[in-house]
């Protein structure tokens, strides 16, 4: 099977995560890409293949040598984004990509002029939708990358390498990937998840980040007859939210910068509720926006002589930095492995998070890697080919170097 097929074939599969859901995986369509992957695995000649109680699959290429060689690991997650549809995904590929606009259907088009990195994309391959749901490159084109890679590695026996392990994890999207990744039986030295855009990025500084969920409680009253009795909770959740900074939303910053996104809110008159994301690259600033959220709940409490307003703050992961700063023998290593296969490599700051954040803090140093993925959760997502023929070079590089340590 080509890498086009694959990435094809998962792309196909619907796997959106669900925020509502306290399930692991939220979805049960997850395990569906899962059980595919993993008769693929045993197709192919990986060893030790299984898919756990929380839809995670894990599998290993054993080493082929006596010498003593580190274990690496590469991660990719299978969930797709709930911001966007991923229900009925139709990819299409664009060969030999002129550089024009993408006309994706009647209402959506990817311009030139709004989404710059196109132009260097001039005689590349793109994958992209057909403008009615997500692609899902995010993250199947890590996954993709790394089952080929692995499939070469496994026709090759002449490349000598230590024990290589493969996981794929769960609703990374929702910030939970990591929570039941077994790090013990994946027995990694390191490893490296495949959740990138740009294949000459290496990324190991990401946000801080965490969730908030906002319950407004009303009182409903009938409106003739309302004054001085009825509490709107959608009125409520309008106020909460205008407390918020106008130049802390994510449209508004860039680089470092941090943000409160609300990506949900529901309710009616006598009930309201709002999810937001919050993050910040710097550990104090993402401290303080969490306290804002507390400071305001507390206001209005106070405000309404009742308690109208609830908080809910969960951390998701911490700035991976503060612990690869001190190893960045892995970062290294992959500039290396960039640069031998004719790859300038580079480095920038994650404006998001990966699964790797939270295994890094959990004692499995673990940077992002690039796919050629980009826009991603929406319609205007696509994933440039040439660059993931790339990253599947890169994986394999990475484990020749690991093993000529």
């Amino acid at each position: 099977m080509e890498l086009y097929e694959r990435l094809i074939k998962y792309t196909k599969i619907d796997t959106t995560a669900d925020y509502e859901s306290d399930t692991t995986p939220s979805s049960k369509k997850q395990f569906d890409l899962a059980y595919v992957l993993k008769d693929e695995m045993i197709e192919l000649g990986f060893s030790n293949v299984y898919v756990d109680e929380f839809g995670y699959v894990y599998g290993k290429i054993p080493s082929n040598t006596t010498k003593k060689i580190d274990t690496v690991g590469f991660i990719a997650h299978m969930d797709t984004s709930p911001d966007f549809s991923g229900t009925n995904v139709n990819p299409r590929i664009i060969y030999n990509y002129d550089g024009k606009d993408i006309k994706l259907n009647d209402e959506r088009i990817i311009k030139v002029d709004e989404f710059p990195q196109f132009k260097k994309f001039i005689g590349d391959n793109i994958m992209v939708s057909d403008g009615n749901t997500l692609l899902g490159a995010d993250d199947k084109a890590g996954i993709a990358a790394i089952i080929q890679a692995c499939k070469y590695l496994i026709e090759h026996p002449e490349i000598k390498h230590g024990d290589v392990m493969v996981g794929f994890s769960v609703d990374e999207e929702i910030g939970r990937g990591a929570d039941h990744f077994n790090i013990k039986d994946f027995n990694c030295d390191f490893a490296y998840t495949l959740d990138g855009d740009d294949i000459s990025y290496i990324e190991y500084e990401n946000f801080n980040a965490a969730s908030a969920e906002v319950v407004i409680t009303g009182k409903s009253i009938h409106p003739g007859s309302a004054k001085n009795k009825m509490v709107n909770a959608i009125n409520l959740a309008m106020e909460f939210h205008s407390y918020l900074p106008v130049f802390k939303r994510p449209e508004h910053t860039e680089d470092k910068e941090g943000f409160n996104h609300i990506n949900n809110i529901e309710g009616d008159c006598s009930n309201a509720r709002m999810h937001y994301i919050i993050r910040n690259h710097d550990l104090c600033e993402f401290n303080e926006q969490i306290k804002l959220f507390e400071n305001i709940k507390d206001f209005m409490n106070t405000k309404y002589k009742e308690e109208r307003v609830k908080v809910k703050i969960e951390e998701s992961y911490r700035n991976m930095y503060e612990i690869l700063k001190d190893k960045m023998e892995i970062i290294d290593l992959a500039k290396q492995a960039l640069s031998n296969i004719g790859v300038s490599p580079k480095v920038k700051s994650i404006r998001g998070g990966t699964d790797g954040a939270r295994l890094t803090y959990d004692g499995l140093p673990c940077p992002n890697l690039g796919t050629g993925g980009g826009n991603f959760h929406g319609p205007y997502e696509y994933c440039n080919l040439t660059q993931l023929e790339k990253s599947v070079e890169l994986i394999v590089e990475i484990v020749k170097l690991v093993g000529e340590k």
